[in-house]
């Protein structure tokens, strides 16, 4: 390899380089023109009269101010006259700029014109316009290149293939994945050549010859041989790179009809990516299990990775491995295929394909062994139903005797089951962008200004958005109003959907009822496990949630429940067929991470596996539910509630439609009161406390314990709603009944007197908040004894409030008693880093603070001391 040497006095000098010696260089990519400066004229250091000298020496000044001693120049550093040279150049020339540590693109007519640095320059039209554009050579020289920067007529730099990607994107059609460096084998041979479709070259032979280094092929130059010779030749090289020298022996048309009907795809770029890795340019046999939810897309992933890259295969064989039949069956498919194109091969030429179709099998695999057949590949489809330890199912199928036994070939396995392991696996899960959702359902209905509500609630599953988009496709009902049919007649909506081509005589609400069979057949816990799931929200389940199931009469739910392993070994099935999954991106701050099932899958749970309604399962999930809505004084309380609100809405939609029988239920109602008032959400804690109140007086009587608790906690509801008259009311009904049932000294009944204390206070009140306070601290003092009133937490809370009371009526020698008794207290019970104590502190030190600078100087505090709440 030649490179031109920049002297320290600017000079150009001629360097021949040979093997790993070349050091770092500049290359200069452009467009010819008409006086070039030749190899003779540079090795005899002349031509700089000449017009093609000046990028050149821009090429050369560039490379200096990168730090860069050496330049490549097309021009002049290949010796064109020697035809060796030049083969040599021209098959190596995708490597050299491959190799450049940067290249420079001089584009002789894009003139900055004094535009240069403005947000929509003159330039860009230009730019696009480029006469460099339409050359074929330059495209090596654009997708070679790690570091690719554009230059004008005058040297100034207009920017890099990175900051003008989208441009070229859209001038040339390049994948900007391609023009981010992606593996060009990654690409089908169609769309390489696409690119090079519309770019011309001087000679007609090297329309070919420019493309050689960007199939990664060599072959010698016969220029004279004409531009379809040139291209017939190129063909059959890329063939023989990919295929093999023994490819005629054992090319295979490809049989369209054996393969399913492609619907609407929405490229997976990474997955195809990652499965060409794993699947092309191996010695050795390469194997890829492609599992996830069934509807999620396997299929048409394998489908799409075969249009891309069927050039790069002799034989490509399409099998249905839902069964042993079929198996045996798409054997025999592949043995007519290879005869149709062999008629003469001994191996399947004396084998009767209508008879024993394992002598079939047989023969298709010795076929497959054979030492040179080695670039073919099987996908093996719907293997959805594998032998294994724990699946009982007579008609499950042992895939690998029907896998050839040589290591060579590619094979693509596409299952629901995590646990083929025939192959590196590939889990595919749903998509990841709105916008392909939105992509899919507008091809499939013809329509646009799709609302985003419904692509969110279909979430990403490619089966419910081509059911929802060939349904609307002939229909006048709007996105909102299939969303409203979608939530409230499922079933309806999907049996009235027109059935969908590519999933032959699946539907959304069949294609999980086989893999849930085969699934209550390995573990029944399992199968009662997903119908449960239906009266929960489809995220975030974890084992302590099931935990208050336990004395449940079902015995299937008794054993789900009955420690963690059971539960785990349950969901783990669950999640090995892609019904079920972890939830990375929800990990929680406090307690252990849950399972989720996709919408379209919890929707399906609740209209068809649960089509009619399981009263007893959903008693039992309220169990859950309100069993584990935890203190105020827990550690972690807030983060705990916050998993289990979601649930909670999910029941409020259910009591409200009547789907759950809550007689008997009024505690659980009431806890998820209390739950709703903890997260600040009044209005829900209010319809939970009234239908629980309702309940506890018709069950219980109107002055029974219970009855009088949600009583009271209602008060305090209406209290922080401001509802300050019927908070009222809750309050004096709470506490005559507490009075008559336990007495005037109970705790229960000192609490609402303290709540009601809190009430005056608000009202302004102030000489009947006192009397409620001095009542409520002695009553506490009395029953429990001076020490352990000093660490209860509703006498600390008494304390606090008397504090406030003392400040607000300018007692300050006795609020400041009242605030460090309450401090003190807090501390001990709740830590000095609490809430409350932090609450208190504010206060004294406001009361250091003159009237004046109190009103300037306060530290923003808490206004109101805690209530007292009482939990069954």
């Amino acid at each position: 390899m030649r490179l031109l040497e920049r002297k320290p006095d600017g000079g150009l000098v001629l360097r021949e380089f040979i093997g790993r010696a070349v050091p770092a260089y500049a290359i200069l990519s452009h467009t010819w023109g008409k006086e070039e400066v030749s190899f003779q004229e540079a090795d005899a250091g002349i031509g700089k009269d000449k017009a093609g000298w000046r990028k050149i020496d821009f090429c050369a000044k560039q490379a200096g101010a990168d730090g860069l001693r050496y330049i490549w120049v097309d021009t002049c550093c290949i010796d064109k006259r020697n035809a060796v040279e030049l083969s040599e150049a021209i098959n190596s020339m995708f490597r050299w700029y491959r190799k450049a540590a940067r290249c420079y693109v001089y584009l002789s007519d894009v003139s900055i014109d004094g535009q240069h640095g403005q947000s929509n320059p003159v330039w860009a039209v230009a730019f696009r316009e480029s006469r460099w554009f339409t050359r074929s050579w330059t495209l090596q020289e654009l997708i070679a290149p790690t570091l690719v920067d554009f230059f004008s007529v005058e040297g100034e730099r207009l920017g890099s293939k990175i900051t003008l990607e989208h441009i070229i994107h859209e001038r040339t059609g390049i994948a900007a994945s391609a023009l981010r460096g992606d593996t060009l084998s990654n690409f089908s041979i169609d769309e390489l050549m696409s690119w090079a479709e519309y770019r011309n070259t001087t000679l007609e032979e090297d329309k070919s010859y420019c493309l050689l280094g960007i199939f990664d092929v060599s072959m010698p130059l016969i220029y004279g041989e004409g531009g379809d010779r040139a291209s017939r030749r190129l063909r059959e090289e890329i063939h023989k790179s990919y295929k093999g020298i023994h490819l005629e022996q054992f090319a295979i048309g490809l049989n369209i009809l054996a393969f399913p009907e492609a619907a609407q795809f929405v490229t997976r770029h990474p997955e195809l990516t990652e499965m060409h890795r794993l699947l092309h340019g191996h010695d050795t046999r390469s194997s890829v299990v492609i599992h996830g939810l069934g509807g999620i897309g396997k299929t048409q992933l394998a489908i799409e990775y075969v249009r891309l890259h069927k050039e790069k295969y002799t034989a490509i064989f399409w099998l249905n491995a839902n069964d042993e039949d079929s198996l045996r069956l798409s054997f025999r498919g592949i043995a007519q295929e290879v005869l149709k194109h062999h008629p003469s091969n001994s191996m399947l030429a004396s084998v009767d394909l209508e008879g024993n179709l394992d002598l079939v099998v047989n023969a298709v695999k010795a076929w497959l062994d054979i030492r040179e057949n080695t670039r073919w590949l099987m996908i093996y489809d719907n293997y959805d139903n594998p032998r294994s330890p724990n699946n009982f199912d007579p008609s499950a199928v042992d895939i690998r005797s029907y896998i050839a036994g040589a290591d060579h070939g590619s094979i693509i396995i596409t299952t629901r089951s995590a646990n083929v392991t025939q192959g590196r696996r590939l889990h595919i899960q749903k998509l990841p962008s709105v916008e392909e959702g939105l992509k899919i359902l507008s091809n499939t209905s013809g329509r646009r200004g799709i609302e985003n509500a419904l692509v969110a609630k279909l979430d990403g599953l490619p089966l419910a958005l081509s059911t929802a988009g060939t349904y609307l496709e002939h229909v006048t009902t709007s996105f909102s109003e299939y969303l409203r049919l979608y939530e409230e007649s499922w079933v309806k909506l999907q049996a009235t959907s027109p059935p969908l081509n590519s999933y032959e005589d699946r539907s959304l609400y069949t294609t999980w009822q086989v893999t849930f069979n085969r699934i209550q057949q390995q573990n029944a816990a399992s199968a009662r496990l997903l119908k449960l799931w239906a009266y929960f929200d489809r995220q975030d389940l974890w084992f302590a949630l099931l935990r208050h199931a336990r004395s449940a009469d079902d015995e299937l739910i008794r054993k789900l429940t009955e420690d963690e392993l059971s539960f785990n070994e349950a969901v783990r099935l669950l999640c090995e067929y892609g019904l079920a999954h972890t939830e990375l991106s929800r990990r929680q701050l406090s307690g252990p991470e849950g399972y989720g099932v996709h919408s379209c899958v919890h929707s399906w749970t609740r209209f068809v596996l649960n089509g009619e309604r399981d009263k007893g399962l959903a008693r039992l999930a309220l169990t859950c539910v309100a069993s584990e809505v935890p203190n105020t004084d827990v550690d972690k309380w807030w983060l705990l509630q916050r998993r289990l609100l979601q649930h909670a809405a999910r029941y409020e939609h259910l009591i409200v439609d009547g789907e759950v029988d809550v007689e008997g239920m009024e505690w659980a109602l009431h806890n998820l009161g209390d739950l709703y008032a903890d997260q600040g959400k009044l209005a829900e804690a209010e319809k939970m406390y009234i239908r629980a109140l309702r309940g506890k007086e018709e069950a219980l009587g109107p002055d029974h314990i219970s009855t009088l608790n949600t009583v009271n906690n209602l008060g305090l509801l209406y209290a922080g709603q401001g509802k300050l008259a019927e908070a009222e009311k809750m309050y004096i009904r709470a506490l005559r009944g507490y009075e008559d049932a336990l007495g005037p000294d109970h705790t229960s009944t000192l609490n609402t007197v303290n709540n009601l204390g809190l009430l005056y206070t608000d009202q302004g009140k102030l000489a009947e908040a006192e009397k409620m306070y001095i009542r409520a601290l002695r009553g506490y003092e009395d029953a429990l004894g001076l020490e352990l009133a000093s660490s209860y937490l509703p006498a600390l809370n008494t304390v606090f409030a008397f504090g406030d009371l003392f400040s607000q009526t300018d007692r300050k020698d006795m609020a400041k008693a009242m605030y460090n008794r309450a401090l003190s207290g807090y501390k001990t019970v709740q830590g000095p880093s609490s809430k409350w104590c932090s609450v208190i502190e504010g206060r004294l030190q406001a009361l250091q603070l003159t009237p004046a600078e109190t009103k300037t100087q306060r530290k923003p505090t808490e206004s109101r001391t805690p209530e007292t709440k009482s939990r069954l």
